[in-house]
């Protein structure tokens, strides 16, 4: 089979962005790393008014309409990202979670009707989520410097590094269904949407009315992204009660 151009464009991509993130090395002691602050400000501002001005909004229809009745939104979006999953599982040598996902993948899409319906979940083959960020991480690269993602939000170099690859290098060109293929990236955009709207209280908390949202969203992201990783948290949260109350608070609801 001839290899996809996206390829060595993905592989270029990652090389180039793993070597910037090498340069930019995180202090020790799991502190956060932030030397964009002034540029991160600014598209955490512009992100903020994307969300008031049309996800939010859009939320607000599906939270009036039952989050649930869109549930079908979500299964297909996340059934789309299993073949991702499943490089990324393999790349890190976890051939278990690789085999629960394609399995997951296959049942879900003949059963469910391409990935529609969640028949897979049920019968114990719940997913388990991972992308070529936690891939970087798992090959040792460090995380990098903060960064907020026009439009994608919090992550970082490495995260980001890992985005782009994962958007770059997909599988699912490969192996999807034509529907899966076809609409698979609206179907993303639908399940952030849903998201919005099941969240909109704990999100609208978050940007609308805490003090300073860049600072709380920038320190819930590497909290919950450090713990998925095994790596340690931001020390504003270790030792301050009213760090941690609100932090594990938040990750309840929007990560947990």
């Amino acid at each position: 089979m001839a290899i996809s151009p996206r390829v060595p464009r993905a592989m270029g991509a990652a090389a180039l962005l793993c070597g910037v993130v090498a340069c930019s090395v995180a202090p020790p002691g799991g502190g956060i790393h932030d030397p964009y602050e002034p540029v991160n400000r600014q598209v955490h501002a512009f992100n903020t008014g994307i969300d008031a001005a049309v996800v939010r909004t859009a939320g607000q229809v599906v939270r009036a309409a039952d989050p649930a009745s869109f549930q079908w939104v979500v299964n297909f979006s996340d059934n789309a990202s299993l073949p991702g999953m499943v490089v990324n599982a393999t790349l890190q040598g976890d051939a278990e979670s690789a085999a629960v996902n394609t399995v997951r993948f296959l049942i879900n899409t003949t059963l469910g009707f391409g990935g529609f319906v969640d028949w897979a979940g049920p019968m114990g083959y719940e997913e388990r989520s991972t992308d070529f960020g936690q891939t970087l991480a798992v090959w040792g690269l460090p995380e990098g410097a903060y960064l907020e993602v026009p439009l994608l939000g919090p992550s970082t170099e490495r995260d980001a590094a890992g985005e782009l690859v994962d958007l770059l290098l997909d599988p699912l060109e490969y192996l999807g269904t034509p529907p899966q293929r076809r609409w698979s990236t609206a179907a993303q955009a639908g399940e952030i949407v849903v998201e919005r709207g099941t969240l909109s209280d704990t999100i609208d908390s978050l940007l609308y009315d805490s003090a300073d949202s860049y600072a709380q969203a920038r320190l819930a992201y590497l909290q919950n992204r450090r713990f998925e990783l095994g790596e340690p948290p931001p020390p504003a949260v270790q030792g301050d009660p009213e760090s941690e109350a609100y932090v594990d608070d938040l990750l309840e609801d929007l990560y947990r």
